[in-house]
């Protein structure tokens, strides 16, 4: 059983307060949001080397091949992939050849070819209403598309990119950088704010189901939730009660009332977004590097998280290959394990089956109430850096280092 922690997090005097941005006190809407950009001052806008995430212990079978389409339009690994909200029909790839595309998923055409960029892209999205998408470079450069025109509408240069996400109900687009800043802009618009940070990367963020909040993770283990109405940080985790080391991915409950997130230090944490205390630590390493400030290289770092909608269970999938089933009070019920470190993990909307891609190049479903597996699906000869499933939870679609995009149906007995 993992630890638990009732610590008090106090807010920190430190934090900037910065121009606020009303999006409202009532369930916003689209509109709603949008109209509340109009009344407020906005700032002026101002204009590695792939290490690669192969496995050389693993062999990977060249041969099968469970897809039902592959997308090889690529010159490079395909780094991202998302579907649209809207319909499910199309998807929007971004790799290492600098581009991104839009395609149909039913028979892999091409809709429009996002061009421009000067560097590997690795974010690409679709707002909440599928109209628009946005894509973006390790450079900074970040553009958005009219899907209907095939237009680029937008774009903006920040520094390095880490991350990016759209607003659940507004056409807001949020973003993190190398330097700490997580940037937000009303699109097509351009208007935009900043939300300073440490100085650290902002390595990764999540916008809460009210639309009002933001959790942002850093390179030095703190966590900061934004409102993002008064701009200011409400809660600032740091210390015992921040992670030991860069955090890595952010999940969130249905309701928003949980947080879940993952760090280098091998360590979930379990955070009450109301009052900002961390209410569980998640790990299977005991005491391992719960306060330890060892080589990052030594600790086996939580790469994906993420919350079950109808259980009150949770996922950790580790880089040594260990998913790790948890329930509400921190309890390890399952080790679902991979012979290769795990990518990202997804749960199915409406059941209790996990899916996650892995390094060994395969996506797997397992049933988090026995910890079985349920299926497998392999294609790709590489490893898998991404993928997304459809909302019915019936096709998977991959992104991987072997330049290609995948489109797997997922059968299942119960189906």
């Amino acid at each position: 059983m993992a630890n638990t922690e009732e610590n008090i997090v106090h807010l920190h005097g430190d934090e900037e307060i910065i121009e606020v941005i009303d999006l409202n006190e009532t369930e916003p809407t689209a509109d709603d949001l949008a109209d509340e950009f109009e009344d407020v001052e906005f700032d002026e806008a101002g204009g590695e080397e792939d290490e690669g995430w192969g496995n050389e212990d693993e062999e990977m079978d060249d041969d099968q091949d469970d897809s039902e389409l592959t997308f090889s339009k690529h010159r490079g690994s395909v780094f991202c992939v998302s579907l649209d909200p809207a319909t499910n029909s199309l998807a929007v790839t971004g790799g290492e050849d600098d581009k991104a595309y839009v395609w149909r998923i039913n028979d892999g055409e091409v809709v429009f070819e996002c061009t421009g960029h000067k560097d590997s892209v690795t974010c690409a999205s679709f707002s909440h209403d599928s109209k628009l998408v946005a894509t973006g470079d390790m450079a900074g450069l970040m553009k958005v598309w009219k899907v209907e025109t095939k237009e680029e509408v937008w774009s903006f240069e920040v520094g390095d990119l880490e991350w990016m996400e759209w607003h659940h109900s507004a056409p807001v687009l949020l973003a993190g950088t190398a330097d700490g800043s997580v940037w937000m802009w009303k699109i097509p618009g351009g208007d935009c704010k900043t939300f300073q940070g440490p100085g650290c990367q902002a390595t990764c963020g999540k916008i809460l189901p009210d639309g009002k909040r933001a959790v942002v993770g850093y390179e030095d283990g703190i966590v900061r939730f934004w409102d993002l109405k008064q701009g200011n940080a409400i809660h600032v985790l740091k210390g015992t009660d921040g992670h030991q080391g860069a955090l890595t991915c952010i999940a969130y409950n249905k309701d928003g009332s949980l947080v879940l997130t993952g760090s280098v230090d091998s360590n979930a944490k379990l955070i009450n977004t109301v009052t900002g205390k961390v209410v569980g630590v998640l790990s299977i390493e005991e005491g391992k590097a719960k306060d330890s400030t060892a080589d990052e290289a030594d600790s086996n770092s939580v790469e994906s998280v993420g919350f079950c909608n109808v259980l009150p269970l949770a996922a950790v999938a580790y880089l040594d290959g260990t998913l790790a089933i948890y329930d509400m009070s921190t309890n390890l019920r399952h080790r679902c394990q991979h012979k290769a470190g795990i990518v990202h993990l997804r749960w199915e909307e409406g059941s209790a089956v996990v899916s996650t891609c892995s390094l060994d190049g395969a996506v797997r479903l397992w049933d988090a109430r026995s910890g079985n597996i349920v299926s497998e699906y392999r294609g790709h000869n590489a490893e898998i850096l991404d993928f997304a499933l459809n909302r019915e939870a019936s096709l998977a679609v991959t992104a991987s280092g072997d330049h290609k995009a995948k489109v797997f149906c997922l059968q299942r007995p119960d189906r």
